[in-house]
């Protein structure tokens, strides 16, 4: 089943506008991956410290000028505010060694919800029709997940790139969805 009701023209170029700038900034982003790997990734770990110390200003004022909240939560807040804004600032201070460090939590982290999902992927054989394709599927997500334990920097690195690749496709894709949509 099709529907062809007409879009009205404003509508129409508003889409369009949106799939093209998003489809633009994805291929940048992606284009910029591919090339400077390691730049764009500080670029993004300074984006996060940013953050880190604006949330750390947030927390820290909810502390300091909330009255509502008892003495244990303002304090809460204090520390919690502080210790953004330290974390933030000390990424700021060796941003590469941050990167670095990032990029190392990054592949640990995801070798170790491989190793759990594998874990987890067992224990649904009873439930499972394909409990051959569970057992091979389990099998290669905990070795993937240890891998990745051994070599997270690798690891990280070629999600990254993957990231990268998939950000100039999808961009690619999207720019001429832009041009293509409502036709």
């Amino acid at each position: 089943m099709t529907y062809n009701t007409p879009i009205d023209r404003p509508l129409l170029n508003g889409i369009r506008t949106a799939l093209g700038i998003s489809g633009v900034l994805a291929l940048i982003l992606g284009i910029l991956i591919l090339v400077w790997p390691g730049r764009t990734a500080m670029v993004v770990v300074a984006v996060v410290a940013i953050y880190a110390v604006a949330a750390g200003l947030v927390y820290a004022g909810l502390g300091i000028f909330s009255a509502q909240k008892g003495g244990w939560a303002r304090l809460g807040h204090i520390v919690l505010g502080v210790l953004f804004i330290v974390a933030g600032i000390v990424a700021f201070i060796n941003l590469p060694a941050a990167t670095a460090w990032f990029g190392t939590f990054i592949g640990v982290l995801v070798g170790i919800m491989w190793i759990i999902e594998g874990i987890v992927s067992l224990s649904t054989l009873e439930w499972v029709a394909s409990r051959g394709w569970t057992i091979f599927y389990a099998v290669l997500s905990v070795i993937a997940g240890v891998v990745l334990l051994f070599a997270p920097s690798w690891g990280a690195l070629t999600l990254w790139l993957l990231i990268g690749i998939s950000a100039v496709i999808l961009g690619l894709v999207q720019v001429i969805r832009a041009f293509t949509f409502g036709k």
